[in-house]
């Protein structure tokens, strides 16, 4: 099924909106649809899903969504591989919002490249928990456990290992709609047709929307800036939590202020069980290269249910301010809760750079002053 047609943004808003209600209000969907959004970057695929799930919410009480884009995913910050629960529409299309995941994995990474069967294993495992947990018809008796949609977010990268991680998606997943963004750069597109499949397979019953993409003239210089700018808002909006609710900030000063006089956490070191996601160091040096970066926060009590995923669940991410060896313990600021922190013993490495404002902290007397409150003990 095609909706191409017309010209123009109104005409484009028109197909957008034609091809949301197709796949929310079609009389034969049932059971509730799954969805893949897919298409090169830039094409719009984050503001279809959006206009998606508020339009399945209209029809539903609650609609699922997997981000798997983990460079510009939707209601996290970069890094991340998660499932949410949505009850209530989104009133600003044109916001970014950070919402707490049902469930999620810690890549550690903005791109594939460097371990597509780590990331395919986050997302199969976190579709195997939406299966188990909310795709369920028969328990009536419990209504935390009716069946409902959902609506998963791909990758731009449609090249190569792209193309592939996303043709193993769409197979694992076996969605019933697929929505193909396209450009008029025809290089750029996806293969036509239900390309995941074996041509044995031969016809499929999955319904391929095919619709324009929101931008049709390629901005290439500034698309990797403001990937970078989006993902550094991401992170710092992420941690900002971290400060009371109604401290201003007006300028950069003030937020580097903030985050300084944030009180941090302190972890045991000897505690920790350090994973490096993408092996980029030897293990004799894991914490001495931990001081200064992001990383995610997990406990080996929050076991996946999948057989898929080798790792647990992530509860958030930390910025580590300092190592401490000598003295036997770390510093983070996270704005996970302290009950949440109580359990975690384990510590996911990341490739994400940290934005210049938690760079900045100094935490040399912090430490010192830690260390000699230890040492009278």
């Amino acid at each position: 099924m095609s909706t191409c047609g017309g010209e123009g943004p109104e005409e484009r808003e028109r197909e957008w909106e034609d091809a949301a209600e197709a796949v929310a209000y079609d009389s034969s969907t049932w059971p509730p649809p799954v969805v893949a959004v897919c298409g090169p970057g830039n094409s719009g695929k984050s503001a279809f899903s959006r206009l998606l799930l508020n339009t399945l919410l209209g029809r539903y009480k609650k609609v699922a969504y997997l981000d798997t884009d983990v460079g510009q995913p939707e209601f996290t910050p970069p890094g991340f591989v998660s499932l949410h629960v949505l009850e209530e529409q989104t009133k600003d299309l044109t916001m970014l919002y950070l919402r707490p995941p049902k469930r999620c994995f810690f890549f550690g990474d903005v791109g594939a490249h460097k371990n597509p069967k780590l990331l395919l294993s986050y997302i199969f495992g976190l579709y195997d928990y939406f299966l188990q947990e909310l795709y369920c018809f028969n328990e009536t008796d419990d209504p935390k456990k009716s069946a409902i949609p959902l609506v998963i977010n791909t990758s731009g990268w449609v090249k190569g290992i792209g193309l592939h991680v996303l043709s193993e998606i769409l197979r694992y997943v076996s969605p019933s709609i697929v929505i193909r963004l396209r450009t008029t750069s025809e290089g750029k597109n996806l293969p036509d047709g239900a390309f995941w499949l074996d041509v044995r397979e031969g016809d499929s019953r999955v319904n391929i929307i095919e619709i324009r993409a929101s931008q049709n003239s390629p901005r290439h210089l500034l698309v990797k800036k403001e990937a970078r700018m989006i993902r550094d808002l991401r992170l710092v909006a992420y941690f900002r939590q971290c400060l009371p609710r109604d401290f201003s900030v007006f300028s950069y000063d003030d937020l580097v202020q903030g985050f300084a006089a944030i009180e941090p956490f302190q972890l045991p070191l000897s505690k920790i069980q350090v994973i490096d996601l993408h092996c980029q160091i030897s293990d004799d040096a894991q914490h001495d290269f931990l001081a200064g970066t992001i990383v995610g926060l997990g406990s080996s009590k929050c076991v996946s249910l999948s057989t898929e995923c080798p790792f647990p669940w992530c509860i958030g991410l930390g910025f580590i301010k300092a190592v401490n060896i000598p003295g036997n313990f770390i510093l983070l600021i996270t704005p996970a809760s302290r009950r949440l922190l109580a359990n975690v013993d384990i510590i996911f490495r990341s490739c994400i750079v940290a934005p210049t404002c938690l760079l900045q902290l100094q935490v040399s007397d912090e430490v010192d002053d830690i260390t000699d409150r230890l040492r009278d003990l």
